[in-house]
């Protein structure tokens, strides 16, 4: 009883501190995103394609990772301002928490941020857990990785807003029901929205980056 009461307690705290966030970007206009997927679903390439999609947007991104500091480099010269949050010393390493995000904002040009693109780690169940102060959160699955995810990995699907489907050039290559999966998710989630995307011919990426400035609109009231 006292380990659940632990978990409770930090949950807590998780979302007093994801509601403080929240507010300060509401204050500032900015529309945060919290990127979800399994390792080499395809976050870093998202959002790379979404900036050259969006250019003349002030895009800001946050990294997080358990070590590495390869992703916050490729996304460097396309952003306002990149925050890399390494995980690796937290309690919680497989996922970043509110209380992490608390301490990367502080330091960002927030008067000059309009969408913040949260990378979080590479993990489709320790993200479910910890809301970070987004507006919308986003899970990407890629074809390679099977169209099983939403059975193995319910909680995740059913707590976000919208669902990529990555690596679609793959689609000859590989078997993935793309029926089925959609199935199984709006099972979970009838209201999520679908994208299917190939981040490396950026076909499907002009969807998603409409869906995305909607969103911002009707959360600031700018795109």
């Amino acid at each position: 009883m006292r380990k659940i009461d632990v978990v409770q307690n930090v949950l807590e705290a998780n979302d007093t501190i994801a509601a403080r966030n929240r507010d300060l970007l509401d204050k500032h206009g900015i529309f945060a995103v919290n990127i979800m997927a399994a390792p080499g679903g395809g976050k870093t390439s998202l959002i790379l394609q979404t900036m050259a999609q969006l250019k003349g947007n002030r895009i800001a991104v946050i990294e997080g990772d358990v070590a590495s500091t390869v992703d916050a480099e490729k996304v460097r010269n396309e952003a306002v301002d990149v925050v890399q949050l390494n995980t690796r010393n937290m309690p919680e390493s497989c996922s970043l928490m509110a209380v992490m995000l608390d301490e990367a904002i502080k330091d960002m040009p927030l008067d000059n941020i309009d969408l913040l693109l949260i990378e979080n780690v590479g993990n489709l169940i320790c993200p479910s857990e910890f809301i970070l102060g987004e507006h919308k959160r986003v899970v990407i699955s890629s074809l390679p990785e099977g169209d099983d995810k939403p059975t193995k990995y319910p909680v995740i699907f059913t707590d976000a807003d919208a669902v990529i489907i990555n690596k679609i050039d793959f689609a000859p290559y590989v078997e993935f029901d793309f029926a089925g999966f959609r199935k199984a998710v709006e099972g979970l989630n009838p209201n999520i929205s679908f994208f299917e995307v190939s981040c490396k011919s950026g076909e499907g990426i002009d969807e998603w980056c409409s869906w995305l400035l909607n969103e911002s609109k009707s959360v600031t009231g700018h795109a």
